[in-house]
């Protein structure tokens, strides 16, 4: 189990949703009650789709109330769940990097022209469906806690056994990739062996991370703070490479 390595890009997402906690629990609750509502059931065990979003919004420590609340919205009289509905954006930004862009919007008109404005802005291009969703695959992410976890060695091992397909060491966390339909199975094996188990959530990993100098990096990072500020964007995934040496460069 090895790799290219992935922990910068995690711990870059994971710095950038802490740093706008208030709109991401926005988000979380509406994806939330959106899963509840398309799945039919408010149960997770029988919903695959509001268990792979509860453990998301754990994973960036949503209170349990507001998942309840979440969920519930989506079963009461005049709910808005039904008014929204998953969109996905398409382009290149700055040195060629590709984004992918997944949006709940109850306006399509008003998200597609945010979206395009944005890009614009950064130097790159809206593009057609499917025009960059070959170059990602969807993945399944469990983040384990580091402090009492097993060592690396004996981590790996319950990674395999847990029916995991592969695993990263960052600084503070294992982060193990799964196939999309055995992520709660593999969640609940390695919570079952013990392991910290910090959260989970689905993710687009790229198939070939694109190589950026750091001032380009800057001018993607840029643009992509432009697209998850409106509240219609759920997460923004893109190919660039950001290596230990750019996450370093721009921290300071």
């Amino acid at each position: 189990m090895s790799g290219h390595s992935k922990w910068a890009t995690t711990k870059h997402r994971k710095a950038a949703v802490d740093a706008k906690r208030s709109a991401l629990f926005s988000k979380l609750t509406r994806m939330i009650t959106v899963a509840a509502k398309s799945g039919g059931d408010p149960n997770p065990e029988n919903n695959a789709s509001l268990a792979a979003a509860i453990a998301k919004a754990k994973s960036y420590s949503l209170p349990k109330d507001k998942i309840e609340i979440a969920i519930n919205k989506a079963f009461s009289a005049g709910a808005d769940a039904a008014a929204f509905e998953e969109v996905v954006y398409e382009g290149y930004g700055p040195a060629g990097v590709a984004l992918y862009i997944e949006a709940l919007t109850d306006n399509r008109n008003r998200t597609a022209a945010d979206v395009r404005a944005a890009f614009t802005r950064a130097g790159g291009n809206l593009g057609a469906t499917g025009s960059v969703a070959f170059q990602f695959e969807r993945k399944g992410e469990i983040a384990i806690d580091r402090a009492g976890a097993p060592d690396e060695d004996e981590m790996m091992l319950l990674v395999a056994d847990a029916g995991g397909e592969d695993m990263e060491t960052g600084e503070d966390a294992y982060i193990v990739y799964t196939s999309p339909a055995d992520m709660m199975q593999v969640k609940a094996a390695l919570e079952t062996a013990g392991a910290p188990v910090k959260g989970a959530e689905l993710v687009m990993e790229p198939h070939t991370p694109t190589a950026v100098t750091v001032e380009d990096a800057k001018k993607v990072l840029r643009l992509v703070d432009r697209l998850e500020e409106s509240d219609d964007i759920q997460t923004v995934y893109h190919t660039m490479e950001l290596t230990d040496e750019i996450a370093e460069a721009l921290e300071e």
